[in-house]
């Protein structure tokens, strides 16, 4: 299946949140003394409506996290273009972005300042974007994360994983945004704990009207949250799922029946229908 055809195909008449044309990325490096750019990202092409969530799979190296990262204005490509709402993404400044697009990284203990409690680290977004009642906003982002205002004074070390990845979607949704990046959300959580966030994450797209991107190894993860699948390989998106296909095993790119065949579902976590 060409990428541009499935894309082209799925792709409605409603306007994009996001959209990405054409993205070329590559970085400088070195070769036996002679500078290089090492390709990373390759005619990249990709859309997500609002209130829609996008799964994005591949092997490690295949440019997953890079691409979520060019998505948010973090890595810069070469060609192509990367519009939110029909706009160029260079056209917002870092404010109007964060009012827009947020991320979630796989590793909360580095996200989170550790000498931050959740009280700065909720109220910081709020401090730059001049927004008041901070305490009423902080409390309800607790109360929407399943956590309550108690744990305001905490500081990350004094958390369990799952409640520091909490504490790092309620950061993400205080300016509440339209869309979200998921790196690997819950890969460094305990099967159990991982069943609870993606649950979590389900009901807030649900109840706030978000749209995700959401990388992940785990394809019955994918299935679950997301409405279609964009499967990457070199950097390149080769094939494009529907989550009906991605359930069923139906796909044309030898490496996405590949990883199709390779998948366990057993190993995944339970996650609520």
């Amino acid at each position: 299946m060409s990428t541009k055809k499935s894309i082209k195909s799925a792709k409605s008449t409603k306007r994009p949140l996001l959209e990405i044309q054409s993205l070329d990325l590559s970085y400088p490096g070195d070769e036996a003394g002679r500078p290089v750019r090492h390709s990373v990202l390759r005619q990249i092409s990709l859309f997500v409506e609002a209130g829609e969530s996008l799964g994005m799979v591949g092997e490690s190296g295949s440019g997953k996290s890079t691409l979520l990262r060019a998505a948010c204005g973090l890595a810069v490509s070469d060609t192509g273009k990367v519009l939110l709402n029909n706009k160029s993404i260079k056209s917002f400044n870092n404010k109007q972005l964060s009012n827009i697009i947020q991320m979630l990284f796989q590793d909360n203990n580095s996200s989170l300042n550790p000498h931050y409690t959740v009280d700065r680290v909720l109220r910081e977004p709020l401090a730059i974007h001049g927004i008041g009642r901070a305490v009423t906003r902080m409390d309800k982002a607790l109360e929407d994360v399943g956590l309550g205002p108690e744990f305001r004074y905490a500081y990350p070390h004094q958390l369990s994983g799952g409640q520091r990845q909490r504490v790092a979607i309620a950061r993400a949704l205080m300016l509440s945004p339209q869309l979200l990046l998921l790196d690997e959300p819950t890969s460094a959580l305990d099967v159990s704990v991982q069943a609870e966030i993606l649950n979590l994450l389900s009901r807030l797209r649900r109840e706030q009207g978000l749209s995700y991107v959401l990388v992940s190894h785990d394809l019955a993860v994918v299935a679950h949250m997301c409405d279609r699948v964009a499967v990457m390989k070199d950097g390149e998106i080769v094939e494009e799922l529907t989550k009906t296909a991605l359930r069923e095993g139906r796909a044309d790119h030898p490496y996405t029946r590949k990883l199709l065949g390779a998948a366990l579902p057993a190993a995944s976590p339970r996650v609520r229908k």
